[in-house]
This record gives C-alpha cells, sequence and structure tokens, in this order.
C-alpha cells in the first residue's frame, strides 16, 4: 500500500539515461572520451555535414542486449530507429535519432530491499522500455562576445534510455531503485556509472493525488545527478505540488530543474508529448535485427550477474536473501565476501562483520572495500578466533581497530593487548563463587523467580575476570551454581 503524504498518493516514474562504454559514438567514429577540448570530437556526421550518413555502432548494441538480459527483459529481434525532431542549437541535424515504438528492450524488472520503519521489505519496479539514441551537443552559456557557445563533443555519444513503469511512491524508494539500476549498469560493464560527468543521469516524472483517483499531472525533474539531491528534489516537487492543489491550481505539465542551493524545483519548459516530437522512421538507418544466436552468444560472454550471484550465496552459504542482496552491490564486495567465507568457514559471521563494522568504517572513512586496511585473509583469521573462543565479540572489535590502524596481525594483536578469553573454568568458578558470595540479594531475587537479577551477577564477574571471561561459559556455570 502506497504511503499518504498530507492525504495524497505520490506516484513516481524514472527515465534514466546511461551513457554506453563504447570507445567510439553510436553512428560515428568519433570518440567519447570525456574532457577534450571543444569541438575536437566531433566528426562531419556529428556535425551534421551534407552528405553524411549514420552507421550503426554493433558495440551500443550488444550493451543494450547485455542490460535486457540483466533484467529479464524481452530483447526485440526487429527494432526500429525514428527521428524524434525539436530544435536546439546543439542539435545539429534539427533532430535526435532514437527509438519511439518499436525498443531494442522491451518490459523487465528491478528489484531491491527497501527500509520501511523497522521492517526490511522488498520492492519491484516495472521496466516498460529501454532504446538506443545519441545525445545532443552542450550548450556553453559563458560569454562568448556576448554569444553563447555550442560544443558538440557529446553529439552522438551513445544512449541507453531505460523507462519504469510509474510504480514507486516515495523518494526513498526512487533513490533505492536508482542505486540499484545504477548498480546493474556498472557491474556488467555497460556504464560507467559517473553522474558527475553526465554518465548516468535521472529524470523523476513525479505527480501526486488522491487515493482511489487517476493519475495526475506529472512534472518531470531533469539531470539529477546524485542521490542525495535526487531524494531531495523529489521531497520538494512533492511538497509544492500538494500545496498548488489544496491552493486551487491546477498542475501544469512541466520539464523542471532542481536547484541544490535553494533545495527547489523551479520550471523550465512547457513538456511535450510523443506528438510533439513527430516520431517518423529514419529512412538512413535499416531496421535493427538481433537474431537468437547474438543474443545466446552475448549471454555466454557475460560475466555472473549479481541477482545470480545473490541466489548463488543463498544456495551455497546458506545466507539470508537480504544478507546476499547486500554483499553483490558491487563486485568488489561480493570478492572480498567470498574469499573472507572461504578462509573462516563461517559465511554468516562474514557477512554480519563486512554489513557491519567493516562497512561502518568504510563509511566513516569516506573509503571503498578495495582500499579496506583489512583484508579478507586478516577478517577470516579473527572470525576464527571468535568462533574457537580465544577471545569475546568484545575483544574481537578491539582487535579489528588493531587491524585498522595496521598494528600488526590478529593473534599479535590479542597477545599485545590481553584479549585472549578466559576458559580455564577452575579459575572462573572461583571468580563466580565469590561473586554470588557478595551479592546474595541478586541470589535470593533469582532464585525468587526474577531471571533479571542475574544480569546483577554478570557483570561483576566479566568485571572481576577484566573482560576475559567467555560469556557463554559464565551463564552456564552461573546456572550450574544456582540450580
Amino acid at each position: 500500500m502506497s504511503k499518504l503524504v498530507q492525504g495524497y498518493e505520490v506516484v513516481i516514474g524514472f527515465e534514466t539515461h546511461a551513457q554506453l562504454s563504447t570507445n567510439s559514438k553510436i553512428f560515428s567514429r568519433a570518440p567519447t572520451a570525456f574532457g577534450a577540448e571543444a569541438n575536437t570530437q566531433a566528426c562531419a556526421v556529428d556535425m551534421a555535414l551534407p552528405g553524411t550518413l549514420p552507421v550503426m555502432n554493433i558495440g551500443a548494441v550488444e550493451r543494450a542486449i547485455e542490460f535486457g538480459l540483466a533484467i529479464n527483459a524481452h530483447i526485440a529481434e526487429r527494432s526500429i530507429f525514428a527521428r524524434k525532431n525539436y530544435f536546439y542549437p546543439d542539435l545539429p541535424k534539427g533532430y535526435q535519432i532514437s527509438q519511439f515504438e518499436i525498443p531494442v528492450v522491451q518490459g523487465g524488472e528491478v528489484s531491491f530491499f527497501l527500509e520501511e520503519g523497522k521492517e526490511t521489505v522488498r520492492k519491484t519496479v516495472r521496466l516498460e522500455r529501454a532504446h538506443l539514441e545519441e545525445d545532443a551537443g552542450k550548450s556553453l552559456h559563458e560569454d562568448f562576445i556576448g554569444q553563447s557557445g555550442i560544443d558538440l563533443n557529446r553529439a552522438g555519444t551513445p544512449l541507453l534510455e531505460i523507462v519504469t513503469q510509474p510504480d514507486m511512491s516515495s523518494s526513498e524508494e526512487a533513490v533505492a531503485f536508482a542505486k540499484e539500476l545504477h548498480k546493474i549498469v556498472t557491474w556488467i560493464g555497460i556504464c560507467d556509472g559517473n553522474m558527475q560527468e553526465g554518465s548516468f543521469r535521472c529524470d523523476a516524472n513525479v505527480s501526486v493525488r488522491k487515493p482511489g483517483q487517476p493519475l495526475g499531472t506529472r512534472r518531470e525533474i531533469k539531470n539529477l545527478n546524485s542521490f542525495k539531491f535526487m531524494q531531495q528534489a523529489i521531497d520538494y516537487e512533492v511538497r509544492w505540488q500538494i500545496e498548488e492543489i489544496e491552493d486551487g491550481r491546477a498542475i501544469q505539465q512541466a520539464t523542471v530543474l532542481f536547484d541544490p542551493d535553494t533545495g527547489e524545483t523551479r520550471a523550465m519548459r512547457t513538456k511535450e508529448d510523443a506528438a510533439d516530437y513527430r516520431y517518423f522512421p529514419d529512412p538512413d538507418l535499416p531496421p535493427l535485427v538481433i537474431g537468437r544466436d547474438w543474443v545466446d552468444r552475448v549471454k555466454r560472454e557475460m560475466a555472473e550477474l549479481p541477482r545470480v550471484m545473490a541466489e548463488r550465496f543463498v544456495k551455497d552459504y546458506a545466507l539470508p536473501e537480504y544478507d546476499a542482496t547486500q554483499l553483490t552491490q558491487s563486485k568488489a564486495v561480493a570478492a572480498y565476501f567470498e574469499a573472507t567465507a572461504k578462509a573462516c568457514g563461517q559465511a554468516k559471521l562474514a557477512s554480519n562483520w563486512i554489513m557491519g563494522e567493516v562497512s561502518r568504517r568504510l563509511n566513516a572513512s569516506e573509503m571503498v572495500i578495495e582500499q579496506a586496511p583489512v583484508s579478507a585473509a586478516q577478517l577470516a583469521a579473527l572470525i576464527g578466533r571468535i568462533s574457537d573462543n580465544t577471545i569475546s565479540n568484545n575483544a574481537a572489535r578491539q582487535v579489528f581497530e588493531g587491524l585498522w590502524n595496521k598494528e600488526g596481525e590478529v593473534d599479535a594483536i590479542i597477545e599485545a593487548k590481553g584479549l585472549k578469553q578466559m576458559n580455564d573454568t577452575g579459575e572462573l568458578e572461583k571468580i563466580i563463587d565469590e561473586v554470588l558470595a557478595a551479592n546474595p540479594k541478586n541470589v535470593e531475587e533469582f532464585k525468587a523467580g526474577n531471571t533479571k537479577a542475574l544480569n546483577g551477577l554478570v557483570g561483576p564477574i566479566m568485571k572481576a575476570s577484566k573482560g576475559k571471561a567467555n560469556p557463554g561459559q559464565v551463564n552456564a556455570l552461573l546456572m550450574k551454581k544456582l540450580g
């Protein structure tokens, strides 16, 4: 059920442009490297000089096939390129080559986990399509002797536009979806995912409605280039639309931009419909035909997909589905987990440590797993010392701290800090007897049925043992002595 905001349902759909990781453009041989001097990577085809014709880049097609396979979509055996007509200074042909009626990737879905209150729930967003198209150039509004400038380096850059159904109902859900989609395209290597450079650009279509009413009028927030801004922009847009409706004003379909300095969205232009673009099949490009043998070859050559790897982690390591999904957020994290689990033989403990202490320290240090000062082998050795009762969980955190600060290996840190757990039953029984004698009131209360009184005995025992007593052994001996 959708979460209501001031009595309104929020409806969100996404259009994401993923720049494909080819070395050359979608219809020419011009390079796609980022940051080159203006107009040095635009050839005659990109500049739409008379007599030039587009030639399809096979690498772009293969990346679209990979994406379709990754999301369990239908890959069209025959798709059509169309001309999308609009007139901007940075669009030299006066139209963009895209796909309209018959896209190359049709359907599919993206699933992810979302925290809702105290629960972790699985969400699925249906995809409508993913189609190939070329990017436009860029208008530069610095002062070029009283004029704007045009940089056509991006013109013709290959894009995969990924369009969802309006299945999301909150900014949190939208961000979780965008992160999962980002993970997929970077995992399979079809896009570098660099949001600052514009390689992964998200547009959010946002509308609100009263429950049971038809869909409201949507406004499209363009070019959201960070997950933080994405959430801020959607939250502001939702509040703005509700206020407009409550004040008796109608929402006008529009394209809006988010200003991170003010935290507000502002209208850029009236939103066009498909009819405004006057789509028609491009006469210079034949239909794109993708045979089953081509799809099968691409599938054979693809790396293990994150959802497939997660399923394997559940099966091979007996992990919960949530753990398996979290550990396959990146190839590097998945590899770190596998190396740790295989070395220590304690997959669930390895998962807990990686999702807990390792992730916490990485986030605090603004590091990625590849930069972690604690190797998988060291973490496995630490888990081994917990499993064989050499150290307690509390002591293990101190050892991890030492590993992170490069103070030595696991056993050396345990020895240097005196963290070895007390497992001598005779010594431990002596401490327990002394604590029981010093706390007769707690003993009486426990025997009278107050189980919480046990906590008043465990604390002093752990203190007397300087934290080295095995908590499990302490509890077992206490219960035995207290009958």
